[in-house]
């Protein structure tokens, strides 16, 4: 341990904290003359430094004990790092090729040390707002979704190790609450924390708390997330916890991590790429219209549940014989029968899916954090149409998601808005 107690570390500290993990500093080739360290934390937790010399780079993220885009007004739990650690961990082990690797993990510091995605690696978000299209996008982040979802499910795993690793995850409690706070409650109440673009959106503010129907669907939906521990979820698998390139798809942030429903990791991808969707009209001008990028993103929402759907048929196929205790094989044995769960579960994830993607694009106009697609739109008479009806499609989805039997239905949904 390179020090005793917990000390937020800055630019200077952190050399000399480098120099005591041998973990670290020989990625460095133990050379300190010529190191850079950047801090580059954007997010609204963390610290988060790229360190590198000429010999090599990694990443050091550390968790403060305090919301960071708030302040110490909003006191958070440190250990929030060693969950994200554990589960980059165990999501690497499970889809190496899109979650970077782990070298040092730091309890006492609440900091772990990680693979450095380096240029051209850019945060998804900020490529959807620059127009940048990707052609593996679906194809990676489908893989990654099907093989951590469904090997941390019990239609793999055996109830004793299953509850084992719930229970670890408990641990995580502050995050999860965070969660509840912000995606299911405080957008449909008034809160301090709640904001919009005003006056534009004041009306429809009002009419997302009064809505009663709203409030029962995610009252469904919130119990869900606090009772159903489905998988090991990422948590907050939203376009901003991933990094791309034309080639390349990394995962990170998993710090919200607990065995959660399923669909809140798919629904919070695919919803905010609709944010992403929404937010085209703001971020065109005259020399592009985007219309053509508009129609990417909604091939990607397709192609992105469409893949995810057969590659988890397929792992469930080829592991159906596993010492999975969801469907015994015992007694799902012949063809008939395991079409008809499958069918059930698939159906039932999806309309989870659709439910809790809509629950986190309305939270994200009307709650506490926005997002950078519409928040980078810097004329709100120009914005505030955007998040209206990425706000209306989102309503309409959250109280009618049992009506969509297929990603196509939604898409033509989507274009209707």
């Amino acid at each position: 341990m390179a020090f005793p107690e917990f000390q937020p570390l800055n630019e200077k500290t952190l050399v000399d904290y480098i120099k005591a993990v041998p973990a670290l500093s020989s990625k460095l080739g133990n050379k300190f003359d010529d190191l850079t360290i950047k801090e580059v934390g954007d997010g609204n937790l963390n610290f988060v430094y790229i360190v590198y010399n000429t010999v090599g780079s990694f990443v050091i993220k550390q968790a403060l004990p305090y919301i960071r885009c708030i302040g110490e007004s909003w006191p958070m739990t440190k250990e929030r790092a060693y969950f994200e650690a554990l589960a980059l961990k165990e999501h690497g082990r499970l889809s190496p090729e899109h979650v970077p690797e782990v070298y040092h993990f730091d309890r006492t510091m609440s900091l772990i040390g990680m693979r450095y995605l380096e240029p051209p690696h850019i945060i998804l978000r900020k490529g959807l707002i620059a127009g940048t299209e990707y052609p593996l996008l679906a194809e990676h982040i489908s893989d990654y979704m099907a093989r951590t979802l469904f090997f941390t499910s019990l239609l793999f795993r055996s109830t004793t190790d299953h509850k084992r690793d719930v229970a670890e995850f408990c641990g995580n409690v502050e995050l999860c609450r965070l969660t509840e706070q912000v995606v299911f409650s405080d957008p449909y109440k008034v809160s301090e924390f709640n904001h919009w673009t005003s006056p534009y959106l004041d009306h429809d503010a009002q009419a997302v708390r009064e809505d009663n129907v709203l409030k029962l669907e995610v009252a469904e939906l919130k119990s869900k997330f606090c009772e159903r521990a489905q998988a090991l979820i990422h948590g907050d698998l939203h376009t901003g916890s991933v990094m791309v390139t034309h080639e390349s798809t990394q995962v990170i942030d998993p710090e919200f991590a607990f065995f959660g429903p399923m669909g809140f990791d798919i629904g919070a991808f695919l919803g905010n790429l609709v944010l992403a969707f929404f937010a085209q009209d703001g971020q065109a001008h005259e020399g592009n219209d985007r219309k053509a990028y508009k129609q990417w993103i909604l091939k990607t929402i397709e192609d992105t549940w469409n893949l995810f759907h057969d590659k988890f048929i397929a792992l469930w196929d080829e592991h159906k014989e596993s010492s999975g205790e969801a469907y015994l094989h015992a007694i799902y044995n012949n063809p008939e029968v395991q079409q008809l769960v499958q069918t059930q579960y698939m159906r039932d994830l999806f309309h989870d899916s659709l439910g809790f993607g809509a629950a986190k694009m309305i939270r994200r106009i009307v709650g506490v954090a926005h997002v950078e697609d519409f928040e980078s739109i810097t004329d709100a008479s120009k914005r505030a149409p955007c998040e209206r009806r990425a706000l209306e499609f989102a309503k309409t989805l959250l109280k009618e998601r049992r009506k969509f039997q297929t990603i196509t239905e939604v898409v033509s949904a989507i274009q209707q808005i």
